[in-house]
């Protein structure tokens, strides 16, 4: 792993990749109650080479970010033409994006245990029938019926900011 201080010119030191990886294992929200203690943020790639900016519901699970849409949305196209992608999220006392490539996966136990972790989070979801997508009472306006499309995100770099005294910015890549 290369690490690159981005704060060495304010004099700060490097922050450290165990520190960051508690933070984004334990998902703490960035204040108890916030209103936007749950966003996370997927930037894809549309056709013409802009981006396109859209809240997930992602969870950081072994170290990686995992989400779902329907494959009708934007961001499925997108990364079905081009998977690079990044996502964003806060957590407590941090802010975090990590670059990486979109893949789709449909393996029935993988999709069934992160069924089961979102699950205890608080969204009733299940795997679908096949067992290669998921299904829920609910899930965000604009994602069209389920099942909906698991998909994977490794990080190819990942840049922390903390956001409390000492302070610090650093860019991991992978």
């Amino acid at each position: 792993m290369k690490i690159t201080n981005i704060g060495a010119g304010d004099g700060l030191e490097p922050l450290q990749w165990e520190a960051v990886q508690e933070r984004l294992n334990a998902g703490e929200p960035p204040a108890v109650g916030a209103p936007n203690q749950r966003t996370t943020w997927l930037t894809t790639v549309n056709s013409d080479g802009s981006p396109h900016v859209t809240a997930v519901g992602a969870l950081w699970l072994d170290g990686e970010f995992w989400f779902q849409t329907g494959g009708a949305t934007a961001k499925a196209r997108n990364v079905a033409r081009d998977p690079r992608c990044a996502i964003s999220t806060s957590i407590f006392e941090m802010d975090v994006v990590v670059e990486g490539s979109a893949e789709r996966v449909s393996d029935a136990a993988t999709v069934a245990r992160l069924a089961h972790a979102w699950a205890d989070q608080g969204w009733p979801v299940e795997p679908d029938v096949e067992g290669t997508g998921l299904t829920a009472p609910f899930n965000a306006p604009g994602l069209g019926p389920a099942p909906w499309q698991v998909y994977r995100i490794a990080p190819r770099a990942l840049t922390a900011v903390l956001g409390v005294e000492p302070g610090g910015s650093t860019r991991f890549d992978f």
